[in-house]
């Protein structure tokens, strides 16, 4: 049987994690496999990386592979509602849990007006931290059941010698 590879982020997990199932196989046996790995408990849902609404776990994996792979997030939470913040101006909106950080930042320069240029001189950082998530993180990874829900102020991007601070640090 063929494999597919799965990438995949759980819910308060920011690493991301690769598994192989079989691709005749349904997104049951993928819930099944990272409830086991990861001990969690609970309704559980599945989305397809920035998809807003989760997947029917009936369906076969081969039907949404990829060459790549299958980029899934799983998490308690149907939507996270997410605030950006930018000078006086505070946005609101719910995302589903496999909505990337890059995905919300668009949406917010885009709602803030924001120019193309000025919106890459800009990042996310978590309200009340000094904590920048990578641009392909899913939100999800930020917020944990019952709470389902992620603040952000968006920020000049500091750059030293040209360089800014994502690609500086190692």
């Amino acid at each position: 049987m063929a494999k597919i590879d799965i990438f995949y982020q759980v819910e308060g997990i920011t690493d991301i994690g690769h598994c192989e199932l079989d691709a005749d196989e349904a997104f049951t046996a993928l819930k099944a496999h990272l409830c086991k790995k990861h001990g969690i408990v609970g309704e559980l849902l599945i989305f397809l990386e920035d998809c807003e609404e989760p997947i029917q776990e009936i369906v076969l994996m081969r039907e949404h592979s990829h060459p790549h792979g299958i980029k899934v997030h799983v998490h308690r939470c149907l939507h996270v509602e997410v605030s950006v913040r930018f000078n006086s101006e505070t946005l609101h909106h719910q995302f589903s849990p496999s909505v990337t950080v890059a995905r919300v930042k668009s949406w917010a320069a885009k709602k803030l007006g924001m120019s193309a240029d000025d919106a890459t001189e800009h990042v996310l950082q978590i309200t009340g931290t000094h904590d920048r998530p990578q641009p392909g993180a899913h939100i999800g990874t930020l917020t944990k059941c019952p709470l389902c829900q992620v603040a952000f102020d968006l920020v000049p991007d500091e750059r030293v010698n040209g360089q800014s601070d994502e690609e500086g640090v190692k």
